[in-house]
């Protein structure tokens, strides 16, 4: 069978294998499957296609422009996947295990197209947090912003996750509008590589926005600049490289890492055999084993349980091992398929060799285990194996190795703090879980281990019906590790996407800061209404178009018809001496919520109109109390104007109350569904 030619896309162009080229054997048969690697691809040209051609072009849209695109290659590669399910059959994954990497792949890039829409601007600037006042009158404001890095974004992936491992750093990379030069693990891009095709022959992408290096990426890391940014996951040593080229150190250029992790989990003081906890923490575990054949970054390597547990611990978790079919991951009946190559197999003997001066193998014997559907002397195939190290705090090798197959290793703790201890000797990992159904234990968990973790994930028998699993990262959460695990960030929603991102001060006044983050600022300048707000479309009103309201007088009749009418009676309202006697208050004031009603009878239009919806208020304070006697006016404001669909858009309106006095006494934002 001739091999599968696996090319790089560069600069425009798919260039087949060539000078360099390294075989690939399949994961399940040993045999030759591909070949990647051309020694002459123009690195140069291709970090000047992404910046002089994909970053503009990417740059020009606005963040909603560009979740939209996301979203339609996920919806594209949605519909071509049972292409890349049958392709990654020779990875040695199994069907379930396509599941988490080709469906968890596109999910990923549906939370980002959906946060993109929901939590970020139709802009090109987004804001990052609120105004800082720094001047007596507001006319000397500070804000600050994030905008595009002006570069390009390089992907070194692990071979675990050739479709999730890709699509995880490419969305937030795009949605902040930095494009791509992905390179993938050589032992799978054969599958990342049929998933690029699938996007670049959908049109969707704008030129420059991705390339593909399948095999070495050359001296490309040599020609970075300060506004480029290298996310890598892979192996410590790997990282340590990488970070130490000269030209990274030179220009500071950004650097995440995703690394080795010797995770743990915990299993409670509480849940001893017989409760749900018990039965939770043995099927999380061995799930955690088996998924991937233990290849995940995020797999249990160590199984921290209470002394008077550990044997409990063992005997369930080898029954339930020993449940699992290893063999043909084509197969329905196969549980666990192989490692990814039979060198990778020679790696995880070597480390569980080690593993076996400190603990005692409990359950696997990779000399003698079945494997169905193939020969299991040519596929990359072991067993799940298990060990039980006695004395951990004696150990060390079993906190600092890590058998990167479905090895992990049972170590018993006496109490709480001895468990924390044990998991903490990890010297950082991607993520620590806590099965207990006791908060109590959760909390010490969480503030004795939170700085060795970048994710602790606590499961009990009220959310494991619900819950993701141990070793599941999710695009809303932030996935990464202090120390042994990288120092790392990815993910994390909009998080994710700051890190391809410049977050920069600017200062100046109102209108300086308006124009700069295309939404009204208090003190700016106000835009006369050619009509009432509410009888103008969304396309039709202006930032900063504002409306005032004529005064009103509250009186103490209104007060008490409120009170009567709501049933809010708060002595503040009804007891003048009462109120009196309050700090805050002169006497018998007007209801908030009464306030805020006067307000809108000020400002609303009451005839239908383009305003189909009141959807809420946002950052509602009072700032000084409104007696009777007292009179309020309003000012109405277009803060921010945000399309939803092609029918209606969101309008953010600032509304300040003001007394007789020019004095604010309220102040909020309030959001509308405004037709277009």
């Amino acid at each position: 069978m001739s091999l599968l030619d696996v090319s790089s896309f560069a600069a425009g162009e798919w260039i087949a294998p060539g000078a360099g080229a390294r075989n690939i054997a399949s994961a399940v048969t040993g045999a030759p499957l591909a070949q990647a690697g051309n020694d002459a691809l123009d690195v140069q040209a291709m970090l000047a296609y992404a910046r002089d051609t994909g970053g503009p072009a990417l740059r020009a849209l606005t963040f909603h422009d560009r979740a939209r695109m996301i979203k339609a290659l996920a919806t594209h590669l949605g519909q071509h996947k049972q292409a890349l399910y049958d392709l990654s059959f020779e990875t040695g994954a199994t069907q379930s295990d396509h599941m988490i990497d080709i469906d968890g792949g596109i999910g990923t890039m549906f939370v980002f197209a959906s946060k993109g829409r929901r939590e970020m601007p139709d802009a090109k600037v987004y804001l990052d947090g609120e105004v800082e006042q720094l001047s007596r009158n507001g006319t000397f404001l500070g804000q600050h912003i994030c905008t595009p890095l002006q570069g390009v974004a390089v992907h070194i992936n692990a071979f675990n996750f050739p479709v999730w491992g890709m699509l995880e750093k490419l969305a937030p990379s795009l949605l902040a509008g930095v494009p791509a030069i992905v390179k993938p693990a050589t032992a799978t891009c054969y599958v990342t590589e049929l998933a690029v095709r699938l996007m670049l022959d959908s049109g969707i992408l704008p030129a420059g926005a991705l390339q593909l290096v399948s095999g070495s990426l050359g001296d490309m890391l040599d020609h970075l600049t300060m506004q480029d940014v290298v996310s890598f996951t892979g192996s410590a040593q790997t990282a340590l490289k990488l970070r130490q080229n000269p030209v990274i150190l030179e220009n500071s250029i950004r650097f995440v890492a995703e690394q080795d992790s010797l995770n743990a989990s915990i299993l409670g003081p509480d849940a001893i055999p017989g409760t749900p906890e018990f039965d939770l923490f043995i099927k999380e575990v061995s799930r955690e084993m088996t998924t991937k054949a233990g290849q995940k970054c995020t797999a249990v390597r160590r199984i921290i349980t209470p002394e008077s547990q550990s044997e409990a611990v063992i005997e369930a978790l080898s029954a339930r091992l020993a449940k699992t079919t290893i063999g043909d991951p084509r197969l329905e009946s196969t549980r666990m398929g192989a490692l990814v190559s039979n060198s990778q197999k020679r790696d995880v003997l070597e480390k569980a060799a080690i593993l076996a001066t400190e603990a005692t193998r409990v359950y696997g014997n990779p000399d003698d285990f079945t494997v169905t559907g193939v020969d299991a002397d040519k596929g990359a195939f072991v067993p799940p194996m298990l060990f039980h190290c006695e004395n951990p705090d004696a150990a060390s090798r079993v906190h600092d190795t890590e058998a990167f197959g479905p090895v992990s290793t049972v170590m018993g703790y006496r109490d709480l703090h001895h468990a924390v201890t044990l998991a903490n000797r990890g010297e950082g990992s991607l993520v620590a879980s806590c099965i207990t159904n006791d908060p109590e234990v959760a909390r010490e968990v969480a503030l004795g281990s939170g700085a060795y973790h970048g994710r602790i994930y606590f499961n009990n028998r009220a959310s494991m019906k619900e819950s993701t699993g141990h070793g599941s990262p999710l695009p809303h959460m932030v996935h990464g590790g202090p120390g042994r695990a990288g120092g790392g960030e990815e993910l994390g929603g909009i998080r994710g996407v700051k890190h391809y991102m410049q977050r920069t001060a600017i200062q100046g006044s109102p209108d300086i800061l308006a124009a700069i983050g295309e939404q009204w600022v208090p003190g700016g300048s106000e835009v006369a209404a050619p009509a009432h707000p509410f009888t103008r479309k969304f396309g039709e009103l202006a930032i900063g178009e504002t409306l005032h309201s004529p005064s009103r007088q509250v009186t103490l009749e209104d007060i008490e018809h409120f009170a009567k009418f709501t049933g809010d009676t708060f002595y503040a309202h009804m007891d003048d001496a009462a109120a009196k006697r309050n700090p805050f208050f002169p006497g018998r004031v007007a209801h908030g919520y009464l306030l805020l009603s006067f307000a809108a009878g000020l400002f609303v239009e009451p005839n239908e109109g383009p305003v189909l919806a009141n959807t809420g208020l946002d950052n509602l304070r009072f700032m000084k109390p409104v007696s009777a006697g007292d009179s309020i006016k309003v000012r109405l404001s277009v803060k921010k104007k945000t399309p939803r669909n092609d029918e209606y858009g969101e309008v953010r309106w600032h509304v300040t109350l003001t007394n007789q006095d020019d004095e604010k006494v309220a102040e909020y934002e309030l959001l509308t569904m405004n037709a277009f």
